[in-house]
């Protein structure tokens, strides 16, 4: 397994510091989790109009002088409630500002948002999820590229067999395999994907070695 020298934190607080390149990355890396969680929270009402410009908003909160992200303690909290509650908070600023403080008609703007915030924090953490698989998966792929070909080649195995969903005797004849070297393959496939996924938990959330295995199990669960 690799070692880690850096930590997303110390990218956090470049960003927060004003280097462009590490603002854009932030920008990159969390736009679909905001937008996932805005989109579920809005979709049945017309706060949904005012989606991006509450993107844009959770950004300025989160990289401005003194903002949100400069006041968190990376050893008291995980970043992705952390993010989840700026997220929340501005969200929740927007429907007031917007709100028309004189219409006597039945409030029907908020009609869709539910009042039970914990499928909203489901559908944050699902896609928070989503994005540390993809990176993992990314991250397996640039480590099999330096092993070599048969690392590839359980790249391959292994998207077969998830992202196509085909078992693995239909993966061997499909890639013209002997289907029990294709199963070591794949054994040895998942193992590299767990190494990967565990040191991109690391890299988000450092912590003692079970506490990183916990954080995996968890992201596993919330996509199961």
């Amino acid at each position: 397994m690799s070692e880690i020298h850096e930590t997303w934190w110390s990218l956090i607080s470049r960003a927060t510091s004003g280097e462009s390149t590490d603002r854009a990355e932030f920008a990159k890396r969390y736009t679909p989790v905001i937008r996932a969680y805005l989109a579920k929270r809005w979709r049945q009402s017309t706060w949904i109009a005012f989606l991006d410009d509450a993107l844009q908003e959770v950004f300025v909160e989160c990289l401005k002088p003194n903002g949100a992200l400069e006041r968190v303690d990376p050893e008291r909290a995980k970043f992705r409630t952390y993010l989840y509650g700026i997220v929340r908070n501005v969200a929740l600023r927007i429907e007031e500002r917007h709100r028309k403080p004189h219409n006597t008609e039945p409030e029907l703007a908020l009609a869709g948002v539910p009042t039970d915030d914990s499928s909203l924090s489901k559908a944050f953490d699902r896609e928070w999820a989503r994005s540390i698989m993809k990176e993992a998966a990314c991250l397996q792929v640039e480590r099999a590229e330096q092993k070599g070909a048969e690392a590839m080649l359980r790249v391959e195995i292994l998207r077969l067999r998830f992202q196509e969903g085909l078992p693995i005797r239909q993966v061997a004849a499909k890639l013209n395999l002997d289907a029990t070297h294709t199963h070591r393959q794949y054994a040895v496939a998942r193992k590299e994907f767990r190494e990967a996924l565990f040191d991109t938990v690391q890299f988000h959330h450092p912590g003692s070695h079970a506490e990183i295995e916990q954080e995996c199990a968890d992201l596993l669960t919330l996509l199961s």
